[in-house]
């Protein structure tokens, strides 16, 4: 099976798996250096539901939303590395700084996000809220970034 795909070709399935009765969740990010959050967060979002689906950040929206020197990693690359999670059900890359549009043309049972958010604060809650899509709050308390993880490995190196 090819987990990354289109987000038209996406929605079919998507359609397909809920007339089955399946529940879909769909979480989102940059996963530019992946680290043990990203990992606690995508599991604890699969538990969740039947299937996940993980919208992507392109490369400029990355740049967009992180600034100069990111993505670290190339979105291609980000793609093929987190689709090896055997939790990862379908990958879908998009430009946007925000997922409304992922989630009008998807319409994902769950949108999922980390626990440095609340139900009140996910950017996407209107759009969820107008299609239906109950969002909630998975992972392990964010004490983990990539941000942390870039200055741990320059502040390292940089000693030396």
């Amino acid at each position: 099976m090819k987990k990354i795909v289109s987000r038209p070709k996406l929605a079919k399935i998507i359609a397909e798996l809920k007339k089955k009765g399946k529940k879909v969740v769909f979480a989102n990010g940059c996963f530019d250096l992946l680290h043990v959050g990203h990992t606690r967060f995508l599991k604890a979002a699969r538990a969740k539901g039947d299937v996940l689906v993980l919208g992507l950040n392109s490369d400029s929206s990355v740049r967009k939303l992180k600034g100069r020197g990111r993505p670290l990693v190339n979105q291609k690359e980000r793609a093929e590395i987190i689709s090896e999670f055997r939790f990862i059900d379908y990958i879908v890359i998009f430009n946007e700084l925000t997922v409304d549009k992922t989630l009008k043309i998807l319409r994902p049972t769950y949108h999922a996000k980390g626990t440095d958010y609340t139900v009140n604060t996910v950017p996407e809650r209107e759009m969820s809220k107008k299609l239906g899509i109950k969002t909630i709050i998975a992972g392990d308390p964010k004490d983990h970034s990539t941000k942390d993880l870039i200055k741990a490995i320059l502040g390292k190196y940089r000693k030396k």
